[in-house]
């Protein structure tokens, strides 16, 4: 892997770990487009792929620091609101925990190829048009669109719903952050607090995936360890480039959400799935393992 396939793949994991549009499923097929995931080395590739999301991590903690801060008040017993706002994201992390230990090598061995991230893509992009119009009150209440229900009004009974929502995101193609918006607009939170309690879900469940990819890679066979195939270098740019990127897109998202709502990324995801069916179809990325 050269440096620039890293800034390749850490400018794509930065833009699309916290948009609705799957960074997982980006990673792969970037991964295809620059002929990094030959069936020799295709495991390091993927624990590269998810070590990167420590660079999206740092950023969302840097851009988030008053509420991680809040928290940690919490902890000391200094912020009754910061503590209640650290069980909630526990609470929320907890499916994604078991069922991500559960099912880590079924997920590997069936879901980590092109036909069912094409698949996952167009289907989110369906998803995502029909949660915006409800959201819009086309389907029932039209009071949802003025959903004014904050972090603070969060229940635990309603923050373990959104944890289980992203579970679904586990099918690479899905999206964690766009489960998570959807399961906080579901449950009534405005759009900006949706984007930022998954926001704030992606530390625990990001960084439990990143921390335990790398201790999978490290003690695994030699022949997939990222660091054995692939030289340093390009590790730590990829790391770097994934927190700007990061840190730029989780600042945008925030406001676009606010004023112009979920369609345009539905719309996108559409636009994806086609050209990955015409691209498949016409031979320019592979498919299966």
């Amino acid at each position: 892997m050269t440096i620039f396939d890293a800034i390749v793949l850490g400018l794509v994991e930065g833009i699309t770990e916290f948009l609705p549009v799957s960074s997982t499923g980006h990673l792969i097929l970037a991964s295809h487009a620059l002929g990094l995931d030959g069936p020799e080395r295709k495991g390091a590739i993927d624990a590269f792929n998810i070590v990167l999301q420590g660079g999206a991590i740092l950023a969302v903690a840097s851009i988030y620091w008053p509420r991680v801060r809040q928290m940690i008040l919490g902890v000391l017993g200094r912020d009754n609101a910061g503590f209640m706002l650290l069980v909630k994201l526990s609470v929320a992390f907890a499916p994604a925990m078991v069922l991500g230990l559960l099912l880590d090598k079924a997920l590997k061995k069936y879901l980590f190829f092109p036909v069912p991230v094409i698949a996952a893509v167009i289907l989110g992009g369906v998803f995502m048009l029909v949660l915006e119009q409800w959201r819009r009150g086309k389907f029932g209440d039209p009071d949802v669109l003025h959903a004014k229900r904050t972090l603070d009004d969060l229940s635990l009974g309603q923050a373990f719903f959104i944890g289980l929502l992203q579970c679904i995101a586990m099918w690479p193609g899905t999206s964690r952050s766009m489960m998570g918006i959807a399961g906080g607009i579901f449950v009534g939170l405005k759009p900006k607090d949706a984007a930022e309690f998954a926001f704030l879900l992606g530390l625990p469940t990001l960084g439990g995936a990143t921390v335990y990819q790398f201790y999978k890679n490290m003690t695994g066979d030699e022949n997939e360890n990222m660091f054995r195939v692939f030289d340093a270098a390009p590790i730590v740019v990829g790391l770097i480039v994934s927190f700007v990127s990061a840190f730029v897109a989780v600042r945008w998202l925030v406001g676009f959400l606010n004023k112009h709502g979920l369609s345009v990324f539905g719309w996108y995801r559409l636009a994806l799935g086609a050209a990955l069916i015409v691209a498949a179809w016409q031979g320019w990325i592979r498919i299966g393992g």
